[in-house]
């Protein structure tokens, strides 16, 4: 079949790769002059198959209260007049009952085990490289509680199968030497051995190569104006050049701007932007910054090390489809950098980074089949859009090929 993708983000391209792989001949839209240069430029790195808990939990609206008018608060609620930033906001409440979030979690679960084991088969098959580091991912905590609920919660974990090991102070700084320096400010850790962190930006760019090769065709600099249907099909998508891109099947991959181009033709999903920012510091020889991936529980930051450089990302922000860059949020994120790493580079030449992650309600995404039996959807996945590319690359391929994907996931339209 003639496939076109819409979106050539990781998951836009990780689709592309699979389709192309079962056969099809395939064209990928995208308004940037690039592969990953929006959501996929500079997120935080971590490829977490272990971090199946979804923002909305029953523990996130109480400190959504605490963290009201904190302008450098973990997670940041502008209210807009906006009746779909209002729709989510209270699906995102009802989603935090522990029942949903069980159940959310177990979707998360089931589809990032696919994806880590669809990711290391590509790996193997292609060689590609991407700054990769395969020594897990660290969780410190600072404070006996935040420890203890972190302890609880790997213990439900380990019992799914999750391999997450418990860790003192000390063994934290064994795994971590970066961390000695504030060692007596970590009460304890979580390690999760079978997670790892990467570079999405060249991954991404460098598997868009791959999928050159194959055959794929990428329309780079061509805006999508909108689609068009007839018949109870999709028919074509015309772009803002005038020009149209017509194809057997359609996916629908652009993250939080899906909604705004499938709402006109009658198709509505919970996927809304929710913005977060990133720092990015140069190191140099003699700087001191950690190697393995962490995330820092307190703050709600992941650290990740490329190669020469250190990336923290992290936040949540709910305001629509502004991308600029706050300056304040930015800067408690290199404060509590260089409270842990004092010594990570220099401060004052950190790069900033804000991206809209297109997050549903309950964090599970958007994958599969649409009232339109040529249009398919992988969209929404939120903060996880990296640690599930490849397993909803590969299950979108699955689906459009007629084939059932191998995994116990709620493909929409199964």
């Amino acid at each position: 079949m003639k496939i076109a993708v819409l979106g050539a983000g990781v998951i836009g391209v990780t689709s592309a790769w699979y389709l192309a792989r079962a056969g099809h001949e395939v064209t990928v839209v995208d308004r940037q002059d690039a592969a990953a240069m929006e959501t996929s430029f500079a997120n935080g790195g971590q490829i977490s198959t272990s971090h199946a808990e979804p923002w909305a939990n029953p523990g996130t609206p109480k400190q959504v209260l605490e963290w009201l008018g904190r302008e450098d608060s973990p997670m940041l609620f502008r209210l807009r007049v906006d009746p779909y930033q209002w729709a989510w906001g209270l699906a995102f409440l009802r989603e935090c009952l522990p029942a949903r979030t069980r159940a959310n979690a177990a979707q998360i679960a089931a589809i990032n085990r696919y994806s880590r084991a669809q990711l290391l088969a590509l790996r193997a098959e292609t060689g590609i490289q991407y700054e990769q580091q395969t020594r897990g991912i660290l969780s410190i905590y600072e404070g006996r509680q935040a420890l203890d609920e972190a302890v609880s919660a790997a213990s439900l974990e380990k019992l799914r199968g999750v391999d997450l090991r418990v860790l003192t102070a000390a063994e934290c700084v064994e795994l971590e030497p970066a961390l000695a320096a504030r060692a007596d400010r970590i009460a304890g850790g979580v390690h999760a051995p079978g997670d790892e962190s990467g570079d999405a930006h060249k991954f991404t760019q460098d598997l868009a190569l791959l999928c050159a090769a194959r055959g794929v065709q990428f329309r780079y600099g061509s805006s999508i104006l909108r689609i068009e249907t007839g018949g109870g099909r999709v028919s074509r998508v015309l772009l803002g050049s005038g020009e149209t891109i017509q194809a057997d099947t359609y996916v629908m991959a652009l993250g939080s701007y899906s909604p705004l181009l499938l709402r006109p033709i009658g198709i509505s999903i919970p996927v809304y932007p929710l913005k977060g920012y990133s720092i990015t510091i140069a190191l140099a020889d003699g700087d001191v910054a950690p190697r393995i991936s962490l995330s820092d529980g307190a703050h709600k930051l992941v650290m990740s090390r490329l190669g020469d450089r250190l990336r923290v990302a992290g936040t949540a922000e709910l305001t629509g489809y502004d991308t600029a860059i706050n300056e304040i949020r930015c800067q408690a994120i290199v404060r509590r950098t260089f409270e842990l790493f004092p010594r990570a580079g220099r401060p004052e030449d950190a790069q900033f980074w804000a991206g809209l992650r297109p997050a549903t309600p309950g964090g599970v995404p958007c994958i599969g089949r649409t009232r339109y039996p040529n249009l398919f959807l992988n969209t929404g996945h939120g903060t996880l859009g990296w640690t599930m590319a490849c397993g909803s690359g590969a299950a979108i391929a699955d689906i459009v090929s007629g084939r059932t994907p191998e995994t116990d996931f709620r493909f929409l339209g199964a």
